[in-house]
């Protein structure tokens, strides 16, 4: 098992957050791993929505299959996913208001599988923490720019 758990100041409000954190058609601007969907990911969030995606991580492609889980808005989002050799992956995107103009975001990611332990795993873990770490400054920054205009 892999697991990641990074946070990241924001210098946005949590609804403006939530905004972009929660939409999955701008998982292009932020989110580092994301390369494609499959079809149209979904414009309204509801527990038990799908959506198919393609992310890189490690330089290897893996279509996932993802539900949400839970969805709580504008506080987290829970996706499950299916990936390749059976991976699961758990992705719990969370904001926290920290004042009026500012909030902390956070993304914890679980991987679990045959294929992900050992050496294996620890591998997973340092590019997913680095990739998370990745997206949650390039979404801060998105705001701030967002913000300024």
């Amino acid at each position: 098992m892999a697991e990641v758990h990074v946070t990241q100041d924001i210098a946005a409000n949590q609804e403006d957050t939530w905004k972009v954190f929660s939409d999955f058609s701008k998982f292009a601007d932020w989110l580092t791993i994301h390369d494609k969907f499959y079809g149209e990911p979904p414009t309204e969030i509801s527990v038990g929505s799908t959506f198919t995606e393609q992310a890189t991580i490690m330089g290897m492609s893996n279509k996932i299959e993802w539900t949400v889980e839970a969805y709580d808005a504008p506080k987290s989002l829970t996706i499950t996913g299916l990936g390749l050799a059976g991976a699961q992956i758990t992705f719990v995107l969370s904001l926290e208001a920290t004042g009026d103009s500012s909030c902390i975001a956070r993304i914890d990611a679980d991987f679990v599988g045959t294929m992900v332990v050992g050496a294996i795993g620890a591998a997973v873990e340092r590019a997913a923490n680095k990739e998370v770490t990745a997206s949650l400054e390039k979404l801060a920054a998105l705001l701030n720019s967002a913000s300024v205009a």
